[in-house]
């Protein structure tokens, strides 16, 4: 994704008044080539449906921003995230999430599977990734509704519907350009820039229902493929229907209310529960040989006994210790973790949880010996190291901070928090060219911060890159003047203001 401050006007090289005024001219007809091009050379079979269609976006680049957001999307769920750790659960599932992946349209597609372990019953995909999350396992009952649910979300994948919204919002944001700059908007050349952000729309892609049908009617074919009974689909939408209302109740929320289940499964929501359409595909699907009883339910109930089990302590009392906390009710929410440590001494989020309750409390060591806990559980536990990160920055033990917060960035990219505190201690320890780029994602994710670019403007000042610099002192000035960083801001841009805006001090 294109970082905001990298970025420079179109046609900044042009020089003197004649160059200026032909700018949006020039800009319109370099969009239009754009457009032109990529109609012209964009077209590609869909391998779903045979027909041609206009693509933009390439299967190796699928594949690339697939990978770009997947650890972002794994770790950012509500009510938790990361890997649920079940090894022998994971070759089950995906033992049946590969079958159906080899008789998908897409099979030679690089495929993996996660169980999320997010008590929030969803299951989602990207190029190159399905996940289901440990609370819709859960909530599923048998092997056949599980097959139908991932056939739905590979299907997604087989006929490319995130690259089709990616083209479409792309050739959208051209012609937004171009309506931009035959207008005058002297942002244009933001509009412009801005198409190369496209990766982050799959974090935030919401299905037509016209996906959503031919995702049901290919989860419907891919299942039925394997000998699974499709009447397990029909099943498996009364389920997903009864899990959202419990996940809906457990969190204090009225099932009924407009948008919930929509805003619930933000990656593909869902006006109704379409079981008029699923049970047409299902007497238009061709019948496989049924294998078994269609279902394997006693199989999948044995291989899921203990996530379910689990599943309950996480509801039980680990969410209530999550909310509680968000509440800053510290004492309730120790008492809910340590019920959840009790029921189960195997989560690392037990103890991660435990220990930012210490944090929050002033207790370092008590902090500290449960963060390590949950290492020990899980080595590259995220929030534990960035729990362990928190401490020593607190401690000013900067390097301690650095090697934890470094950890902590590789696993989740997205945590701002981490970021901000890995930034900060290469800031303070002088290594200013190291804390440009985890500041500048904290400058993304919340440009009105107070103090963020007057400190970036200070690190690129420091690395000679003078321009970078000024453009932080200016946006720093607009979020906060009144501080130390902002009277530092105001100094530097007065001082560089003829060098680098030169026509502004003429007009003058």
């Amino acid at each position: 994704m294109r970082r905001l401050d990298r970025r420079v006007p179109l046609m900044a090289c042009c020089k003197g008044h004649h160059a200026r005024t032909n700018q949006p001219a020039r800009v319109i007809r370099y969009l239009l080539l754009i457009l032109i091009c990529g109609v012209v050379a964009g077209c590609a079979v869909n391998p779903v449906t045979g027909k041609d269609e206009l693509m933009l976006v390439s299967e190796d680049e699928e594949i690339k921003i697939g990978k770009s957001v997947y650890r972002d999307a794994l770790w950012s769920a509500e009510g938790g995230g990361g890997e649920y750790q079940d090894p022998q659960l994971k070759r089950y599932l995906e033992g049946v999430v590969m079958r159906l992946h080899r008789v998908s349209h897409r099979p030679n597609l690089p495929l993996s599977f996660t169980v999320q372990n997010s008590s929030v019953p969803n299951a989602w995909a990207i190029p190159g990734h399905v996940v289901m999350t440990r609370g819709l396992i859960a909530g599923l009952e048998n092997e056949g509704e599980f097959a139908y649910v991932m056939g739905h979300e590979i299907g997604h994948v087989s006929a490319r519907h995130s690259a089709r919204h990616m083209t479409q919002n792309m050739l959208l944001g051209l012609a937004l350009g171009i309506a931009a700059v035959s207008i005058g908007d002297k942002d244009y050349g933001e509009a412009v820039l801005g198409l190369g952000a496209v990766g982050g729309q799959l974090l935030l892609l919401k299905y037509s229902r016209d996906d959503e049908l031919e995702a049901d009617r290919l989860g419907v074919e891919y299942m039925s493929r394997l000998g699974y009974n499709p009447n397990n689909a029909l099943s498996a939408h009364r389920n997903l229907e009864k899990v959202y209302r419990e996940y809906a109740r457990s969190v204090g929320q009225e099932p009924a209310e407009r948008g919930f289940f929509e805003e619930l499964l933000s990656t593909h929501p869902r006006t109704s529960v379409r079981l008029d359409e699923i049970e047409q595909m299902i007497r238009s699907t061709p019948r496989a040989k049924t294998a078994g009883d269609g279902s394997n339910r006693t199989g999948y109930q044995a291989m899921t006994a203990n996530l379910r089990k689990t599943h309950r302590v996480y509801t039980e009392y680990y969410d209530k210790a999550v909310r509680a906390f968000e509440k800053n009710r510290l004492a309730e929410a120790n008492n809910y973790v340590s019920r959840a440590i009790a029921e189960d001494r195997y989560q690392a989020p037990f103890y991660a949880l435990a220990g930012y309750i210490y944090l929050k409390q002033n207790n370092p060591g008590d902090a500290e010996r449960y963060f390590r806990g949950a290492l020990s559980l899980q080595a590259n536990y995220q929030p534990a190291l960035r729990g362990l990160g928190m401490m020593s920055y607190r401690a000013q033990n900067y390097a301690a901070a650095i090697e934890n917060m470094r950890k902590a960035v590789q696993i989740f990219p997205g945590d701002v928090t981490a970021q901000r505190l890995l930034g900060m201690s290469y800031y303070r320890t002088s290594n200013w060219r190291a804390a440009i780029e985890p500041l500048r994602v904290v400058a993304e994710a919340n440009p009105k911060n107070k103090t963020i670019h007057g400190i970036l403007g200070q690190c690129y000042e420091n690395v000679n890159d003078r321009r970078a610099a000024y453009e932080h002192y200016k946006l720093q000035l607009q979020a906060n003047p009144d501080s130390d960083v902002g009277r530092l801001a105001a100094n530097r841009v007065q001082a560089w203001k003829p060098q680098f805006e030169p026509e502004t001090q003429k007009k003058k």
